[in-house]
């Protein structure tokens, strides 16, 4: 009953008081990155949903889109700026996927939602994810969040499709409450962003 429901309804009164709560701060960081980034504040992209459905996830722009002498983007480390590492610190870069929540094609908790490259690379039960709506924060981002491996992260992921409850949500959220606070499993050691899955690692 919750999983075909009242996680949904959770979902939308969440998200609803979630966007009152942080209107102040998502007004602020709009407006700050519309000036910084002199344009857009906010980064789309393609991820796959459930049952592999492509959709586009909304998040708070943290790079620029410089470039070298070829026109190439420089590395994602020369593009982070100083207020981009805050926001993914904080998480406050998540914030838009708020809307993602209400527009159904998120949930509140959930596997993340990841690239749609990713798709033919899954084994059978890696693709077991989903079954479910990927989430803002899931299982995974309490265990390791991006320290961790590919292997241990997606098992994660099953493991939550499997457990899937309203006191394992509750769980999650209060989990990742404390992981903000304590800023942990940001990125992998050494590196800026995640490291892309292959099926291998």
């Amino acid at each position: 009953m919750y999983r075909n429901f009242f996680k949904r309804l959770f979902d939308i009164f969440g998200a609803l008081a979630g966007l009152v709560l942080f209107s102040p701060v998502i007004l602020f960081v709009t407006i700050y990155l519309s000036i910084r980034n002199r344009g857009s504040a906010f980064f789309l992209q393609e991820r796959a949903g459930k049952g592999g459905r492509i959709f586009r996830i909304i998040k708070f722009k943290t790079m620029t889109d410089e470039r070298d002498g070829d026109g190439r983007l420089l590395p994602d480390d020369a593009r982070l700026t100083g207020f981009g590492r805050f926001l993914r610190s904080t998480s406050l870069d998540e914030l838009p996927q708020l809307v993602n929540v209400l527009n159904g094609n998120m949930s509140l908790v959930g596997p993340r939602p990841l690239l749609v490259q990713y798709l033919p690379l899954y084994s059978a039960r890696q693709a077991r994810r989903h079954e479910v709506l990927p989430g803002i924060t899931g299982w995974a981002q309490c265990h390791g969040r991006n320290a961790i491996s590919w292997k241990e992260k997606l098992e994660l992921d099953v493991w939550y499709v499997e457990h899937l409850s309203f006191v394992t949500d509750c769980r999650i959220m209060l989990l990742t409450i404390l992981k903000v606070i304590k800023k942990e499993g940001i990125t992998q050691q050494g590196k800026t962003t995640v490291e892309l899955f292959n099926g291998n690692n």
